[in-house]
C-alpha cells in the first residue's frame, strides 16, 4: 500500500498586515484583538523630532488587554530602514512565545505594505541571540494583507503628486529632514501600492455619493482584482474579515517585473469612465518620443505598469510604474533573447514558458507590454500617444542609427523630471525584478 505524501503542518505564527488611513486602520486592527493576539504598530507622528514610537497591544487568554509603548529614538537612517531593523527581529521574537496565536501589524499610512511584506520574506535577520540567521518568514506566515480605503479621499490621493513627507509632516524647522527620512515616495504611490498588495479591502463609505462610490469600486476591482471589497458605514465594525480572504490571495507575495500584468483577470470593459488600456507591440520605442509621450500617463490616469523595450537599450528590459502624477522607469534585467545560454537556463521557468508562447524569430521576447488604468483620460488618446512613440518603418530598417539617439532614461527615470534631456542613473534597480 503506497504511503501518502503528507505535508508537515505549518507551525509558523499567522501574521495579518493592516494598511491604510490611521483611524480606519486602527479600527480594523481592533477587530483582530482576540485572546492570544498581539498588535504591533510603529507610530511616526513624532518622527520630526527623531522618535518612532512602537505601540504593542497584547490580549491574553482571559481577555485582558495590555498596551506597551517604547520610544525608538535616534533615527540614523530612513524610517523604512529603521522599521525593518526593529520590526523584523520583533516578529521573530514574538513568534517564539507559544501563547501568541496571531500577530497583527498595523502599518503606518506613510509606508508601503508591499515593501514590508517583501522584507518579511526576503531580508535575513542576523545577530539575534540564540536564533539562527534567517528571514522573519521562517517564524511567521502572512495570513492576509488587509487594505483600508477612505471612500471620500482615496481616489484623489491616488491621482495626486504630493510627497508622503509633505503630508505627514507639514513645513517646519525639521520638515526637510523628515521628507528625506521618508525618501521621495508620493501619497499616490503608497495609496496605489497598498491597494494592489492587499488580499481584502475594507472601504469606508464616508459620505461619497453613489456615482463616485461606483467609480471608486470600478478602480479598485481593476487595481486589485483578487481582493474582495467590504464596504462599511462610518463607525461600523467589520466582522469575520479573514473568512472573506479568497484562496487565491497573494498573502504578501510581491510580483516580479515579468509576471503577467493582468493576473487575477480584472474586468476589461469600461465602467463609470474607468477602464484598463492594454498596450502591446513588437516594435521598440524611440527614447525621445517615448519621453515626450510620458505625460499622457500622468493626467487622468490612476496607474501604469509594464515592460518597455527602448531602441537605445536593445538588451535591457525597462520596468515602468506610475501612480497619479509620478512615474518611474527602472532596470528589470535583460531580455531572454539577450542572455547567454547559462543565464537563460537560470531564468524562472514560468517566465521562459510565457515568453515561448509569443517568441519572435527576429526579436525573441522583446516587446512592449503596458497596462494603463484610466479614470478620466481618453483611452484612445493614451493608446495613440504610445503608438506614436514607436519606431517608424524607416527607423526600424536602420538599427545602426539607434545607438546615436539621445536616451533620457538610462536605467532609471522619474517624472516629473528636472530636465527633458538628462538621464538619471540608479544603482538600486527595481527590487522585485531580481
Amino acid at each position: 500500500m503506497p504511503m501518502e505524501n503528507l505535508e508537515a503542518p505549518d507551525r509558523r505564527t499567522p501574521l495579518v498586515v493592516v494598511c491604510g488611513p490611521e483611524d480606519l486602520g486602527a479600527a480594523v486592527s481592533a477587530t483582530f484583538q482576540e485572546p492570544g493576539t498581539i498588535v504591533l504598530h510603529h507610530d511616526l507622528s513624532d518622527a520630526s523630532v527623531g522618535v518612532v514610537r512602537r505601540r504593542t497591544v497584547r490580549v491574553d487568554d482571559d481577555g485582558t488587554s495590555t498596551t506597551r509603548v517604547v520610544d525608538l529614538a535616534g533615527l540614523g537612517c530612513c524610517v523604512s530602514c529603521l522599521l525593518r531593523e526593529d520590526l523584523l527581529p520583533l516578529l521573530r521574537s514574538v513568534s517564539a512565545d507559544s501563547s501568541v496565536r496571531r500577530i497583527v501589524v498595523r502599518v503606518d499610512p506613510s509606508l508601503e505594505v508591499e515593501a514590508i511584506c517583501w522584507a518579511i520574506e526576503n531580508t535575513v535577520v542576523t545577530g539575534m541571540v540564540g536564533r539562527v540567521d534567517a528571514t522573519a518568514s521562517r517564524d511567521v506566515r502572512i495570513e492576509a494583507v488587509v487594505g483600508c480605503v477612505d471612500g471620500a479621499t482615496w481616489l484623489s490621493d491616488a491621482t495626486g503628486d504630493e510627497l508622503v513627507g509633505e503630508r505627514a509632516f507639514p513645513p517646519g524647522p525639521d520638515g526637510d529632514q523628515v521628507v528625506d527620512l521618508l525618501d521621495d515616495r508620493t501619497v499616490a504611490q503608497v495609496a496605489v501600492g497598498n491597494v494592489r498588495g492587499s488580499d481584502l479591502l475594507v472601504v469606508a463609505d464616508t459620505g461619497v455619493d453613489r456615482w463616485d462610490a461606483a467609480r471608486l469600486d470600478a478602480v479598485l476591482v481593476r487595481l486589485a482584482p483578487r481582493a474582495p471589497r467590504v464596504w462599511i458605514l462610518p463607525g461600523e465594525r467589520p466582522r469575520d474579515l479573514l473568512s472573506r480572504v479568497p484562496a487565491t490571495a497573494r498573502r504578501g507575495l510581491v510580483d516580479d517585473a515579468h509576471a503577467p500584468l493582468l493576473d487575477g483577470q480584472p474586468p476589461l470593459s469600461a465602467e463609470c469612465g474607468v477602464t484598463l488600456v492594454e498596450f502591446t507591440d513588437r516594435r521598440p520605442f524611440h527614447p525621445g518620443r517615448l519621453h515626450d509621450a510620458i505625460d499622457v500617463l500622468l493626467d487622468g490616469v490612476v496607474s501604469t505598469r509594464g515592460r518597455l523595450w527602448v531602441a537605445t537599450q536593445p538588451d535591457a528590459v525597462l520596468w515602468l510604474e506610475s501612480a497619479g502624477g509620478g512615474l518611474r522607469v527602472a532596470s528589470a534585467g535583460s531580455w531572454l533573447a539577450a542572455m547567454a545560454p547559462d543565464e537563460y537556463e537560470d531564468a524562472p521557468t514560468a517566465r521562459r514558458a510565457l515568453a515561448a508562447l509569443a517568441w519572435d524569430e527576429e526579436y525573441g521576447d522583446r516587446a512592449q507590454s503596458l497596462v494603463v488604468l484610466v479614470h478620466e483620460a481618453d483611452p484612445e488618446h493614451v493608446y495613440a500617444a504610445l503608438s506614436d512613440a514607436l519606431l517608424t518603418p524607416d527607423e526600424l530598417e536602420n538599427p545602426e542609427l539607434w545607438a546615436e539617439w539621445v536616451d533620457p532614461f538610462g536605467q532609471y527615470h522619474e517624472d516629473p523630471c528636472e530636465s527633458d534631456s538628462s538621464a538619471i542613473g540608479a544603482d538600486d534597480d527595481r527590487r522585485a525584478a531580481q
